[in-house]
């Protein structure tokens, strides 16, 4: 236990200049100019006791964590694993939601007790957040940077949980329901993919769903909330909007549905550019149904889009206004590594996915 997590950190730690290595190299290059029209996809860990919907890129690397207590890390230059266990007492705890700094890795249970762990400083995972309460379910966390970092998850009052750490996640703190919008009714969020949260700059946006889905969304780092209504299908606890994301402080895309009827395809997507403000329906009576996953495809102007789920992959070249499926493998969750090669998660496994 001691020396994976060791591992953990000193794998972090050596991805820091990779990360800037590979942001300063996009910067550079020029707009992809053609289109994907399939992926070959390559499974890199298969266990069918697994569940995972939370996944993290660090520079060409991966890590995840899911149900069982499981969590690991990928070396791609070794293409070689590493997993462990966390339990809490008697809990099995099930991660739906990771995120990373520079120095530290950090991963979130849903259901209660909430459980939050980081890379500690004896070797072992250390527990930096608990909450009880039999409405407690988180559902997603991200980081602004090393030290501002958030995670969300449904109501317990009557507003979001909304938590909050300043210090690089060695202390959480739970936003007063004063300080925060208030929750609809039957309003909450989906822990499908670990990205119902989207970061740009000091700005934060968390897509809601369920009898309401909407947006909330702070200019500064959590310290000052409004919302914004989206016409998504929503109304009952399985509709509403499951992934979004942002390719610029502008440039938005959020998609959904209904679980429950996946090959339904209107108001599931939508896009926005004006930061959030106002939303536009998208491919409406047209393909991709439910999806729980949406990722903009790196130095594509915001033109390029996947989106994934249990029923498959699909791709937009034109910002969320037409689609087309390039897989029907299921997964749950995707992200980048560069403009042509993914990680996705699913039930069962994790692939590698070469898009062509």
């Amino acid at each position: 236990m001691k020396k994976l997590l060791y591992l953990f950190v000193i794998f972090i730690i050596s991805c820091k200049s990779e990360n800037k290595s590979d942001s300063a190299s996009e910067a550079n290059e020029n707009i992809a100019e053609s289109f994907f029209t399939s992926v070959e996809i390559e499974n890199i860990l298969q266990n069918d006791s697994l569940s995972i919907r939370a996944i993290e890129v660090i520079g060409n690397n991966l890590v995840f964590a899911a149900n069982n207590g499981t969590y690991g890390l990928y070396n791609s230059a070794e293409e070689r694993w590493k997993t462990n266990v966390q339990k809490y007492d008697t809990v099995v705890p099930e991660f739906r939601a990771i995120a990373s700094t520079t120095n530290d890795f950090f991963m979130l249970s849903v259901g209660y007790p909430a459980l939050l762990y980081k890379t500690g400083e004896n070797g072992k995972m250390e527990l930096v957040y608990k909450e009880e309460g039999e409405n407690v379910f988180y559902d997603a966390m991200a980081f602004w940077n090393d030290q501002e970092g958030i995670a969300v998850g449904d109501p317990t009052e009557n507003c979001l949980s909304v938590v909050i750490t300043r210090d690089g996640g060695k202390t959480w703190n739970k936003m007063p329901c004063e300080e925060l919008p208030e929750a609809a009714r039957g309003e909450a969020a989906f822990a499908a993919s670990n990205s119902n949260i989207a970061l740009k700059g000091n700005k934060a946006w968390i897509l809601s769903g369920g009898m309401k889905s909407r947006i909330f969304y702070s200019p500064d780092k959590g310290e000052n909330w409004e919302v914004f209504e989206t016409p998504l299908l929503q109304g009952e606890a399985t509709k509403g909007g499951y992934s979004m994301d942002f390719y610029d402080a502008e440039n938005g895309i959020i998609v959904g549905g209904d679980y429950t009827a996946p090959e339904g395809n209107t108001g599931n997507k939508a896009i926005t550019k004006d930061g959030g403000k106002t939303w536009k329906l998208v491919a409406e009576g047209e393909e991709p149904g439910y999806k729980s996953g949406v990722r903009y495809v790196p130095n594509s102007a915001g033109k390029e889009i996947i989106a994934t789920g249990f029923t498959g992959v699909s791709y937009s070249k034109d910002g969320g206004e037409s689609w087309s499926q390039i897989s029907s493998e299921g997964f749950y969750t995707i992200r980048f590594i560069d403009d042509s090669t993914a990680y996705a998660a699913g039930k069962g496994r994790i692939a590698k996915l070469h898009f062509k």
